[in-house]
Formats: structure tokens, sequence, C-alpha cells
């Protein structure tokens, strides 16, 4: 089982950047899949971003394309998430999680086995 922390949230204004950062620890971070995903209050869970094993593929939920970017240092057992001009729509807490046994990207929610205990972030106007 994998351990997961995020850290990074917090609130800034609408246009302004956020970095989420997910510290691994248990297994090598470098043997698995990693994603971001986000849960607003009474929605469903929804895939922000997933990178793969070694960091060459990546996947984007539509909404963020273009503003956000995750990206992975396997020899720090750390993945991130890059926000950039951040939307009102992305108030919500963002989970990090770790599908071990696939090499990603994946965005299908139900294939993680690990999760962190989220971090919220909320973005003023």
């Amino acid at each position: 089982q994998v351990q997961l922390v995020e850290s990074g949230g917090g609130l800034v204004q609408a246009g302004a950047s956020l970095r989420l950062s997910c510290v691994a620890s248990r297994m090598p971070v470098r043997m698995y899949a990693m994603g971001w995903f986000r849960q607003a209050p009474g929605k469903e869970r929804e895939v922000v971003a997933s990178i793969s094993y070694s960091g060459s593929d990546t996947y984007y939920a539509d909404s963020v394309k273009g503003r956000f970017t995750i990206s992975r240092d396997n020899a720090r057992q750390t993945v991130t998430l890059q926000m950039n001009r951040l939307e009102q729509e992305d108030t919500v807490v963002y989970y990090c999680a770790a599908d071990i046994y696939g090499i990603g990207p994946n965005s299908n929610d139900s294939l993680y086995d690990d999760w962190g205990q989220g971090t919220q972030v909320t973005v003023s106007s």
C-alpha cells in the first residue's frame, strides 16, 4: 500500500496559480501511474490529470487542458500539479492517487488503489 500526502492547496484569486504536491511513501513511485482528482460536495469525483509511471505520457481533463500541468520526480517520490489561470470553478478538494497496477496514464478513478487525504483549493473572484 502506498501512502500519499498532498500539500499546496490554499486560497487564491481568479487568474492566479497554485502548485500541488503529492509525496508517496512505502513503495517506489517510479513503479506506478499517478493521478490527480477532484470532488466537489454532492458531485462525483472527476479526474484532473494523470501521468504514466515513467512520466512520458499524460492525460488531462478537457476543463484543465492548457492551464494545468502534471509532472513527476521519481527520485523525490513526488508528483506535482501546476495549476495556472485558476478559475472559480476549480474550487474543490484535490486528491492524489496511485494506480499501483497500471503504467498509466489512467483517467478511471475506480482503478486507483491508494488515495491521499485531499487538499482544498479555493479560488475567489
